[in-house]
């Protein structure tokens, strides 16, 4: 299982773009810290991926600290890309291009509900 942390401006509209849209679960809501912060995880279906939907900390807004902090650039895999390209896309998942074949395989890259990009690559390419 893989676990990301992906910042957020907004966990609920986060929460509800990756639950309702994406087809993840919530496993965890609930308080963390003791300036009413919370700790929301949604895991994909399979169990293999679970994103933690971080609010940016005071601390990561301040520069000196925000470049001792992890960056992370990562891939959700499909077994099908065209077909993940279009349910999500029916749901309004925004897409800059349909997916496109590139030397490591086919591969395209959507926005969620807060502004991240994320890339989709298929997990097997047979052309």
């Amino acid at each position: 299982m893989h676990k990301i942390v992906v910042e957020v401006s907004d966990q609920e509209r986060a929460k509800k773009f990756w639950t309702e849209v994406v087809g993840f679960e919530v496993t965890t809501d609930a308080p963390y810290g003791d300036d009413g912060g919370r700790w929301v995880e949604v895991t994909s279906a399979d169990g293999m991926t679970a994103l933690v939907l971080s609010t940016m900390s005071e601390d990561a807004k301040n520069p000196e600290v925000r470049d001792e902090l992890p960056t992370a650039n990562f891939f959700f895999y499909a077994d099908d890309i065209e077909k993940t390209y279009e349910e999500l896309s029916s749901k309004g998942v925004e897409f800059p291009a349909r997916p496109e074949k590139q030397p490591w395989g086919w591969w395209a890259m959507f926005t969620d509900s807060e502004g991240n990009r994320f890339a989709l690559s298929e997990r097997n390419p047979t052309s």
